[in-house]
């Protein structure tokens, strides 16, 4: 049986209290920030590429308070102990690493011309990590919403998420596109969000059709994107752009890739493949989804993750099993289309399926998960939910 998420009103009080038990503090701010999943266009949103991700209801929250010193101190759910940085000059990279996150962003407003006071927090999560439902911008992006109101500032969804990708560029070594940290920032209630990674705008997609949900099933397969798959794949589509010649993947066609295939030698050119084919795929999925028409996404998603697999190489044999039960689950079954989600190298999946049947379809996914691969599964339904907000 699928279970509702934890409201966000529990995490805070959670937080808090967390708060109060481990830092002695009351906590006067409340911030939270969505992970997120992408329904389709994957790994070309650093290739000026269209994305669709929404706000999953699964949140990081950061409950603290000025503490009156130059010091900030937090502590996790997780354990760990407290730590413990300066913030009276700026802010470097430190231990323990997750602080890079909440370091990098800090950085960021620093950069903007912001002092920062000295403050103790508690941070506690609904959002899997290493679940490829980016964890990290959520982190960021409830970060960055924390310090808003700690410096009773407004930076903006945009600006905020630029920054957020930034903390991530240069403290966390992860080259990620502008989806992740975009989606968690502008992340509205049944909509998903249209990027265009070419001039960062967002536009927003209605999903408001209650008779369909969408299962995330975590292969419970973690990784580690700062360990080189991620920046090689963006290395192999940077060398492929150029040897083609263009400016931007936007003004790249198929026929310029067949043109170019032997040249480009392998596998770069399958690399350059994928992209061109993810954000046709991507523009014909948004509008399949501003007519209603649910139907079409269901060959989409099926070739974007045949693409992710084969071309770009980042799925993997948990990844494929997932897609492979829910497509013989089928349209009879109550299955619409699946598919791979995130960076790859484990992580998640994403079923768009009938509402009615998510939980027998949960069910069949769990059980043949763990014959194929001996491993659980961790499934949940979510539908598009409020991106990063004060909730004290």
């Amino acid at each position: 049986m699928l279970q509702a998420p934890p409201s966000l009103e529990l995490l805070a009080e959670k937080a808090a209290a967390g708060l109060l038990d481990n830092l002695y503090a009351k906590a006067s701010i409340t911030a939270a920030a969505p992970g997120r999943v992408n329904l389709i266009g994957e790994h070309i949103d650093y290739c000026d590429g269209f994305v669709l991700p929404f706000a999953i209801d699964r949140y990081i929250v950061i409950a603290g308070t000025p503490n009156g010193t130059s010091s900030v101190r937090i502590a996790t759910a997780l354990g760990g102990g407290i730590a413990n940085f300066d913030v009276s000059q700026a802010v470097e990279e430190g231990e323990p690493k997750w602080t890079n996150y909440l370091r990098g962003v800090i950085r960021g407003f620093q950069n903007l011309g912001h002092a920062i006071p000295g403050f103790d927090a508690y941070i506690l999560s609904s959002v899997p990590g290493g679940a490829g439902l980016s964890s990290s911008a959520a982190l960021e992006c409830a970060t960055a919403t924390f310090l808003e109101g700690l410096l009773d500032v407004e930076i903006g969804p945009r600006e905020k998420a630029m920054l957020c990708q930034k903390a991530e560029h240069d403290f966390a070594h992860v080259p990620c596109g502008i989806m992740d940290q975009f989606a968690s920032a502008f992340g509205t209630k049944d909509h998903l969000v249209l990027i265009d990674c070419m001039t960062a705008e967002p536009q927003l997609v209605p999903f408001n059709n209650p008779e369909l949900t969408i299962l995330i099933s975590n292969t419970m397969v973690h990784h580690e994107l700062s360990d080189g798959g991620y920046a090689l794949r963006r290395k192999h589509t940077e060398d492929a752009l150029k040897t083609i010649g263009k400016r931007s993947w936007r003004d790249v066609t198929m026929a310029d890739v067949k043109k170019h295939w032997e040249k480009l030698g392998d596998p770069v050119n399958r690399r350059a493949r994928h992209v061109v084919g993810e954000i046709a795929r991507t523009i014909e999925a948004a509008d399949a989804l501003k007519a209603a028409d649910f139907e079409k996404l269901g060959p989409l998603m099926a070739a974007s993750h045949q693409s992710l697999s084969d071309d770009f190489e980042v799925s993997c044999k948990e990844l494929d099993v997932l897609v492979d039960v829910a497509q013989r689950i089928g349209r009879s079954g109550g299955v619409i289309g699946a598919r791979m989600t995130g960076g790859g190298f484990g992580g998640s999946t994403v079923t768009l399926c009938e509402s009615a049947k998510a939980n027998d379809i949960a069910s069949k996914l769990a059980a043949e998960y763990n014959a194929k691969t001996g491993l659980t599964a961790e499934i949940f339904a979510s539908r598009p939910s409020v991106g990063a907000h004060r909730v004290l």
